[in-house]
C-alpha cells in the first residue's frame, strides 16, 4: 500500500464515521453500531472503496489492545472484593453454563469439539463496551440489573486470560481439549499472579520517578512503552497481544497514577477502537447474510434466547425480581467484541476453519444490532 492510498483510506474512513458514529449515536442505537456500519458501507460488500481489510485490521487490532489495556486498569482487587457476588457468584455461573451449553448445541450440530468449546465460550461474552455504553446513555448503571450486568462483564473480562492462552494449546493437534483447559487456567492465574507482584514493587517505583522528574509527554511515552511492550513481549512468548495488554493494565490497577494513565490513553482507544469496528464491518460478508438470509437469522436469534434464558435463570436463582432478571438477560444476549479478537487468533493459528469463522463474526455483529432495539423494550417485556 502507498502513501497516496493510505491517506485515501483514513479519509473515507474517517468521512464514513463522521457521518454514521453521530447519525446512530442520535438514533440511540449506540456509536458501535455506527462504526460497524460505516466499515460494512465502505468495505468489499458495501461500496468497495476499501478492499484490502487485513492491512486495516492488522493495524486496527491495536484498539483492542488499548482497550483490554483499560479493562485491566479498572480490575481493582478491592472492587473485585466489593462485588464478589455478582462477579464470582453470578458471573462465573454464566461464562461456564453458557459456554457449556453452546458447546454441547454445537458438538450436537456435528462441530469438532476443540472448535465447539472455542465458539461456545467465545459467544459466552457479551460486549463490555456495548453494554455498558447502553447502561451510561440510559442512566441505568446503579440499577440492578445494571450492577449485577456490571459485575457479570467483570467475570467476562476476567475470561479473556484463559481463552487467549487456551487457542495455542487448542492448535496443538496431539493434546487433550480437558488437560488444555487445566494448562491454559493454570497459566491465567500465574500470569496475572506474577504480574500483580511485578507491578507492585518494581513499576509503581519506576511510575514515581518518572512523574517527579520528566515531563508529562515523558510520562504518557512511558505509558505507551508499557502497553505496546508489555503486548509485544507477551506475543513474542506464543500468546497475544490483547492478553499482553490487559495484564499490563493489570499492573497499574492498584496504581495512584491509574486514572492519570486511563485519561491519557483513552483517545488512543477510542480512535483505534472504533477503527477496529469499522474493520470488522468490513470483514462482514453481506453475500452471505443475502444468499443464506434464514441461516444467519437462525443463528442470531438462537444466541441471543440462549443467552437470554440463562442469565433470565441465573438472576432468579440469585434472587432478584422477574423484571430486574429480564432486563438482564435482554441486556447481555449478544455476543462481545471479544469474539472478534479470540476468533481471528484462532483463524490465524488453525483452529477455527474460514467458514465457521465468518459465520461466528456474522452472528456476534447481527446480535449487536438487535442489542439496542430489545433494550429499548426491556421495560415493556419486563
Amino acid at each position: 500500500m502507498n502513501d497516496q492510498t493510505l491517506l485515501s483510506e483514513t479519509l473515507i474512513l474517517l468521512a464514513a464515521a463522521a457521518v454514521a458514529v453521530p447519525l446512530f449515536q442520535f438514533l440511540r442505537l449506540g456509536s458501535i453500531l455506527g462504526f460497524l456500519v460505516a466499515g460494512l458501507a465502505v468495505g468489499p460488500s458495501g461500496l468497495g472503496l476499501i478492499v484490502e481489510v487485513e492491512s486495516v485490521r492488522h493495524f486496527a487490532e491495536w484498539g483492542v489492545v488499548f482497550f483490554l489495556f483499560l479493562i485491566g486498569a479498572d480490575l481493582k482487587p478491592s472492587r473485585l472484593w466489593l462485588l464478589r457476588r455478582m462477579v464470582f457468584g453470578a458471573g462465573l455461573a454464566q461464562v461456564v453454563v453458557t459456554g457449556l451449553l453452546i458447546t454441547s448445541l454445537l458438538q450436537f450440530l456435528a462441530v469438532p469439539l476443540r472448535q465447539a468449546l472455542l465458539l461456545g465460550f467465545g459467544l459466552a461474552l457479551s460486549s463490555t463496551a456495548f453494554v455498558l455504553q447502553l447502561l451510561t446513555e440510559r442512566r441505568e448503571l446503579n440499577t440492578a440489573h445494571g450492577r449485577y450486568g456490571f459485575g457479570i462483564l467483570l467475570m467476562q473480562d476476567l475470561a479473556v486470560v484463559p481463552l487467549l492462552a487456551l487457542v495455542p494449546l487448542l492448535a496443538a493437534p496431539d493434546s487433550s481439549v480437558g488437560g488444555n483447559l487445566g494448562i491454559a487456567l493454570a497459566e491465567g492465574i500465574a500470569i496475572i499472579a506474577l504480574l500483580i507482584l511485578t507491578g507492585r514493587y518494581l513499576l509503581q517505583p519506576l511510575l514515581h520517578l518518572v512523574a517527579h522528574y520528566a515531563t508529562t509527554e515523558t510520562f504518557l511515552a512511558t505509558v505507551l512503552l508499557l502497553v505496546v511492550g508489555t503486548a509485544t513481549l507477551v506475543g513474542e512468548a506464543g500468546m497475544s497481544t490483547a492478553m499482553g495488554a490487559f495484564l499490563a493494565g493489570l499492573l497499574i490497577a492498584d496504581s495512584e497514577f491509574r486514572h492519570q494513565i486511563m485519561a491519557d490513553i483513552q483517545p488512543f482507544r477510542g480512535i483505534l477502537l472504533g477503527l477496529f469496528f469499522m474493520s470488522v464491518g468490513m470483514s462482514v460478508e453481506l453475500g452471505q447474510l443475502l444468499f443464506q438470509p434464514l441461516r444467519f437469522l437462525g443463528l442470531v436469534l438462537a444466541l441471543l434466547l440462549l443467552k437470554g434464558v440463562v442469565l433470565w435463570a441465573l438472576g432468579r436463582a440469585f434472587r432478584l425480581p422477574n423484571s430486574t432478571a429480564v432486563r438482564l438477560g435482554l441486556l447481555l444476549a449478544q455476543g462481545g467484541e471479544f469474539g472478534f479478537v479470540l476468533f481471528g487468533v484462532a483463524a490465524q493459528q488453525g483452529v477455527l476453519d474460514s467458514a465457521l469463522h465468518d459465520q461466528a463474526i456474522m452472528a456476534i455483529a447481527l446480535s449487536m444490532v438487535a442489542t439496542p432495539l430489545l433494550a429499548a423494550r426491556a421495560g415493556n417485556l419486563a
